[in-house]
């Protein structure tokens, strides 16, 4: 494969998932990878982990010296990329790098310039083993919904965090927010320039807030109003 794919992985308090999640993106040889690490201050041994053992491992790690945000991590990384496209990674395991040649070939072919992984796409209903809660599967979908009616789109998962995209589109978009309000931001950025986005099946494998998922009811209400916000505000 000749383009080169570029991998940002935000990473905050990743211990117990991080190595093994980089091992996976090391084990997708058929792509031509770099792979950027920004760790955003983490403080329970995730950034000694980094410097001991993945750092080498890597092309670029950036480490921030205070807590900002899953969205200040990916401002902080496109600068240094290098790739064709780009590929958004969170430092868990809810999301397998395995996808990464499908969720790319949009790209390669020339189908879009951008690719969301959907966790829904395909599948004949929301599974609890997969989003974990009710409450969970409900917000996502009515996020999803109200997207679409803002953005005029038809995503069946505009909130995953598979977002793919060409580097000279994804580099060119205005990138503002600090923490999850990312995703609608970015879907609504797209939208507003009449990009396409095209779905593509991924595998997902959900985990509790006691095994550290961060994300909460208040990024919630934060992306209904980014919606709104950069609809708006062009």
């Amino acid at each position: 494969m000749m383009k080169k794919v570029s991998i940002i992985i935000p990473v905050y308090n990743e211990i117990n998932h991080l190595e093994q999640l980089i091992t996976r993106v090391l084990k997708q040889d058929k792509i031509n990878k770099q792979i950027i690490i920004v760790d955003d201050r983490s403080n329970d041994g995730t950034r000694e982990l980094i410097k001991n053992k993945i750092e080498q491992l890597v092309d670029k790690v950036i480490y921030h010296e205070f807590n900002l945000g899953k969205g200040s991590a990916i401002q902080s990384a496109k600068p240094y990329i290098e790739g064709d496209i780009v590929i958004i990674q969170d430092g868990d395991l809810e999301y397998d790098p395995q996808d990464y040649e499908q969720l790319i070939y949009p790209i390669i072919s020339k189908k879009s310039k951008v690719v969301y992984g959907s966790r829904v796409l395909g599948k004949q209903r929301y599974k609890l083993n997969n989003f974990t809660s009710i409450f969970r599967i409900f917000c996502n979908h009515m996020l999803t919904t109200f997207s679409n009616f803002i953005n005029n789109q038809n995503l069946t998962d505009s909130h995953t965090c598979y977002k793919v995209f060409d580097s000279h589109l994804f580099k060119n978009v205005n990138l503002v927010e600090k923490r999850f309000g990312f995703c609608p931001e970015i879907t609504t950025k797209i939208a507003n320039r009449k990009i396409n986005i095209f779905e593509v099946s991924i595998t997902y494998l959900g985990r509790e807030y006691s095994e550290g998922k961060k994300i909460s009811f208040l990024d919630g209400i934060r992306a209904i109003y980014c919606l709104i916000k950069y609809k708006l505000v062009k």
